[in-house]
């Protein structure tokens, strides 16, 4: 790390995630030396202009914080493989994106000296700039050894969000009640407005809209103020 806390930040995944957390990350003032390619290379152009695309070796070889964004099923080869070509080293900040996993999944890189780190903000992304707006006052899933957690934490405020520590043997956990909420609301949504579509409603989706969000802003009222109404719990 440079001595002002300049970080060279790398991006493996140029999907919906990656290239966000790099706009985010660079916003904060880091530094991004490279970026994996993508299907979508216009889209991610859009939002990391003129960052260097370069395999995963190569990124990782130039950078000082590798975030690896790409699919749960893909991180446990992708960390082995660079492990294999000797890409990890020691110092070198690791962060990765799935809200299943913790930093176990890392110990390929960690056993080559580099610091493992989880960090998974709790938002629906799209890939595009409308997502910096919506990292600001989230929350993010944060998981490390301990020594090193206030890394992540500073990582997360500094990619606009605020940190919540998850345990290690808490992610899987975690990781079903960001699918519950984020899988129900879409198939409900989607039922929802085929029925007012077939009952002759124009836009059924603007329709909604108000429902929708006062219903779950209630719900998320309700949720708080029952958790503040539970007794505390005996020492």
């Amino acid at each position: 790390m440079n001595r002002d806390g300049r970080l060279g930040v790398g991006i493996v995944g140029a999907g919906r995630v990656g290239p966000v957390l790099g706009a985010a990350l660079a916003g904060a003032g880091h530094a991004l030396v490279g970026i994996t390619s993508g299907s979508d290379r216009e889209r991610v152009e859009a939002i990391l202009p003129d960052v260097p695309v370069l395999d995963a070796p190569e990124v990782v070889r130039r950078s000082e914080l590798v975030v690896l964004a790409v699919p749960t099923a893909e991180l446990p080869g992708l960390v082995r493989g660079l492990a294999e070509t000797g890409a990890w080293q020691p110092g070198q900040l690791v962060l990765h994106t799935d809200p299943a996993s913790g930093v176990g999944i890392l110990s390929d890189a960690a056993a080559r000296g580099a610091i493992p780190l989880a960090i998974h903000p709790a938002i629906a992304f799209t890939g595009t700039s409308m997502d910096l707006r919506q990292l600001h006052g989230a929350f993010a899933a944060v998981t490390a050894p301990g020594p090193v957690l206030p890394i992540a934490q500073a990582l997360a405020v500094e990619m606009g969000c605020e940190p919540v520590v998850i345990a290690e043997e808490d992610r899987v956990a975690y990781a079903e009640g960001i699918a519950t909420a984020t899988t129900f609301s879409r198939e409900i949504v989607r039922q929802s407005t085929g029925l007012l579509s077939r009952a002759g409603v124009p836009e059924p989706g603007l329709y909604l809209s108000s429902l929708v969000h006062s219903t779950i802003d209630h719900a998320l009222a309700g949720s708080r103020a029952a958790r503040d109404a539970e007794p505390p719990s005996e020492s």
